[in-house]
């Protein structure tokens, strides 16, 4: 299994998270799907999306949205990519989209078989096992503009993710208490931040934080 968990900021912040990627991908001229949010103004993003990996000598890219009807034709391209980037936005109206399109068990497959997953935000948070970290803090959470129930995601990781995380006290007594209610472990990360899986290593890249059992640690 090798995922990619971004918090988010700006390209020479993650340049480690990106270093990481490209020696997860392990090939010359791979193929990197960009599956964002949200169809609205994707386009700029995926522009982005490309203007910055291109940096990397990687050439080969697809854009594949999926809140609106797609030519399954261009999913089987999607499915044997080397790479499957998850975008960043609200994240209950993602995981919405995804599950109409009932791409989450494909995705699981995609990384069964050894393809690299990898996140930013919303997306990081769609691989873990639900995206309850969308709906906290309450000072700080995406809105359920689609009124889903079901939170339950990608379920790849056991542990939690929150992004765009700030060390202050509000923060963590959210977190403290959810842990122990919950018995979860809460990775926290800052932009510019992020974690790595690689198999059974698990690996943080600039400062994180962890929440478990009602106590707060600080990693790296």
């Amino acid at each position: 299994m090798k995922l990619v968990f971004y918090s988010g900021g700006i390209d020479k912040d993650n340049y480690q998270l990106d270093k990481i990627f490209i020696e997860l991908l392990g090939k010359k001229n791979p193929v990197v799907t960009f599956i964002p949010s949200s169809s609205y103004l994707s386009e700029q993003e995926f522009k982005y999306f490309v203007k910055h990996y291109s940096k990397f000598k990687i050439s080969r890219f697809i854009h594949f949205p999926i809140d609106v009807p797609f030519d399954r034709i261009l999913f089987q391209e999607v499915i044997r990519s080397d790479a499957i980037h998850l975008g960043g936005g609200n994240t209950f109206y993602f995981l919405n989209s995804l599950r109409k399109a009932k791409l989450l068990p494909q995705l699981r497959a995609f990384v069964k078989k050894g393809g690299v997953l990898t996140g930013l935000s919303a997306g990081a948070i769609m691989m873990t096992e639900n995206i309850d970290m969308a709906a906290y803090p309450e000072f700080d959470r995406d809105e359920n503009t689609v009124n889903i129930s079901n939170l339950s995601a990608l379920k790849l990781v056991d542990f939690l993710f929150f992004p765009h995380f700030k060390n202050s006290t509000r923060y963590d007594v959210v977190f403290k208490k959810y842990s122990k209610l919950h018995q979860k472990i809460i990775y926290a990360c800052p932009d510019g931040a992020g974690i790595v899986v690689n198999g059974e290593e698990l690996r943080f890249v600039g400062k994180c934080y962890a929440f478990a059992d009602g106590h707060k640690f600080s990693i790296n």
